[in-house]
């Protein structure tokens, strides 16, 4: 199915406007939905009751209050309401161009695509190819939905993205956590670095991690639809786990003696006469630590639930309640 978009929006750029279309670049098929039930199965509703007198409130009888003081409100009408929202724009003005780099991921909210819209290509390649030469992407300021945004426009492979960003009062300080600050030698640095080093991968591919428990979910589901019971299997519990380090020389050391989790199938990579067919950084990957060895058998095992599962016929989606 084609994309849709979801708002036709102009992108403000100095003396030139960009026509551009936006659309959603995630979905929320995340989550496995259960709707609300009575024990024979009939759909129950929501009801607001009246803390006063216990009475049920309609919706019609309703109104918006601001509580200022324990128990004390502030009464809004619905036409106070709508004179308090931002007006909706078309506009998404640029008014600062940062480094790629500049905004820290945490204030990261929701992603959007842009894509060019009528008489926009040329303007909206010239923009793209701009950033992507100069390392930076935009800030700039959006009205949308009754509220007002910051939102950084940055270039992606084959296109512009436009990310939501949080307010700085919406992201909380890691200072608030008092961390304790513990100083570490030389030598378990270096040991540290040569662990990072063997485990290290070139990128990001999600396509290699799945929702293990959405797939446990809807399997469960199935079983359910197939009029099948089901039993709760028992976790073995994880042992070691919250042991306290004695010696962190020791540790490190080895996490390094051990042989490296098996990586997902690539590509063979042409031999060389130093490496016979691995890569320089590969060739250097001789172990691996224990937990990273236990995780590449938990691993093995999902794999084989995973084939399980997709095997089975009936895959059941949860209706929106």
């Amino acid at each position: 199915m084609a994309a849709r978009s979801i708002a036709s929006l102009t992108l403000s750029f100095g003396l030139v406007s960009i026509p551009v279309r936006l659309y959603s670049a995630t979905e929320s098929a995340a989550t496995v939905r259960f709707n609300l039930l009575a024990k024979d199965g009939s759909r129950v509703k929501q009801q607001y009751v009246s803390e006063k007198d216990q009475r049920v409130v309609p919706r019609s009888e309703m109104v918006k209050g601001y509580e200022f003081e324990k128990d004390r409100f502030v009464l809004f009408t619905p036409d106070e309401l709508k004179a308090l929202e931002e007006g909706s724009s078309h506009v998404v003005e640029i008014t600062a161009f940062i480094p790629e780099s500049a905004v820290d991921p945490i204030y990261y909210d929701k992603a959007y695509f842009l894509a060019p819209d009528k008489r926009g290509g040329k303007p909206y390649a010239l923009l793209t190819e701009a950033m992507r030469k100069s390392g930076r992407c935009a800030l700039a300021k959006w009205s949308w939905k009754a509220k007002q945004y910051v939102v950084q426009i940055r270039p992606a492979e084959d296109g512009l993205i436009l990310q939501q960003l949080l307010y700085a009062d919406e992201v909380r300080s890691m200072k608030e956590l008092d961390i304790e600050k513990v100083s570490v030698s030389q030598a378990e640095l270096q040991l540290a670095l040569q662990l990072i080093d063997q485990i290290s991968e070139d990128a990001y591919d999600p396509s290699q991690y799945q929702d293990e428990e959405k797939k446990r979910v809807l399997a469960a589901i199935d079983e359910k639809i197939a009029g099948k019971h089901i039993v709760a299997s028992a976790r073995a519990e994880e042992t070691g786990g919250g042991g306290q380090v004695i010696d962190l020389m020791d540790a490190l050391k080895a996490s390094l003696g051990k042989k490296p989790r098996a990586a997902p199938a690539t590509p063979a990579t042409p031999a060389t006469p130093a490496t016979g067919g691995k890569t320089a950084a590969k060739a250097t990957r001789e172990n691996v630590s224990p937990m990273f060895e236990a995780g590449a058998r938990k691993t093995a095992k999902r794999a084989a639930k995973s084939d399980e599962t997709a095997a089975t016929p009936v895959r059941a989606r949860a209706r929106k309640g």
